[in-house]
């Protein structure tokens, strides 16, 4: 008898689990019942506006006419979920996105979490972890991220970056010297012989590679957070559609999609954020 109990309960246990694993694939996620309520908040032009960042290399390759990345991988999938169309709206640098939020001209962007940008945007947890470091002369004295804070030392940085935020509230000696892109910030980093940039890691060191005399400090100064985001104001205290980006984050982590993604865009030395813990 107990023999028989035990064989209709595992019997029961594999139609369901194969009802749940069908459902999962027909679907193609376990946050795939949106709200009308929820498009609306995240879409509410009927189209999803993504703002994709050029400027940064791990997050969005590619031109403005066709951009690619995990940063547009997730954005369609998205759209997709949400069953509205896509628009991207490119840009070359993280600070150029966050000012676009006063004109309201997108609806979810891909930006560095930091306090500054915080008071404005939603963000979801991090999906991806990328590192900032310092750029330097090889034969420079400066040889750690501290050696970097000193009186006389100027950082090339991209304005409005992360690490241009980071760095403005934690640098003590040091002076920032900013530039409208992280591209352009190398550059004058060269120009006017500037005693460091600062910037993500990938482009800086692909930098130093094809420019003789210049290396790159290790370790890092910073982990750059990178997350999905939606204007606060919109939502005057509904939590739903936030709520939902923040699922869809986690889910997109935990499925193996963030890792595909990265991989795909040859971002290997990009790490997938650990899942959020709250």
């Amino acid at each position: 008898m107990l023999k028989t109990v035990c064989a209709v309960l595992v019997a029961i246990a594999t139609i369901a689990a194969g009802a749940a694993f069908a459902q999962t694939e027909q679907r193609g996620s376990t946050v795939s019942t949106v709200s009308p309520d929820v498009v609306k908040d995240l879409a509410p032009t009927g189209t999803l506006r993504a703002a994709i960042n050029l400027g940064n290399s791990v997050l969005a390759q590619g031109t403005p006419q066709d951009p690619r990345g995990i940063t547009v991988d997730l954005a369609r999938e998205l759209a997709r979920r949400l069953g509205v169309p896509l628009a991207m709206t490119t840009y070359d640098a993280a600070g150029k996105v966050f000012e676009a939020l006063k004109g309201g001209t997108w609806d979810i962007a891909f930006l560095a979490i930091e306090p500054v940008r915080a008071a404005e945007i939603a963000f979801t947890a991090p999906y991806v972890i990328i590192e900032g470091n310092y750029m330097v002369p090889a034969d420079s004295p400066l040889r750690t991220p501290a050696d970097v804070d000193r009186t006389g030392v100027r950082i090339a940085v991209a304005k409005g970056s992360a690490y241009d935020l980071y760095l403005s509230r934690t640098l003590k000696n040091a002076t920032l010297v900013r530039a409208p892109a992280g591209p352009a910030a190398m550059d004058m980093f060269v120009a006017d012989k500037l005693e460091a940039a600062a910037g993500v890691k990938q482009p800086i060191v692909a930098y130093a590679k094809s420019h003789p005399g210049l290396r790159v400090i290790e370790p890092r100064f910073m982990a750059i957070e990178q997350a999905m985001g939606t204007p606060k104001a919109r939502y005057q205290g509904r939590e739903a559609a936030p709520r939902y980006l923040r699922a869809f984050v986690e889910e997109m982590k935990a499925s193996g999609f963030v890792a595909d993604a990265l991989k795909r865009s040859n971002q290997p030395d990009a790490a997938v954020a650990p899942s959020a813990t709250n």
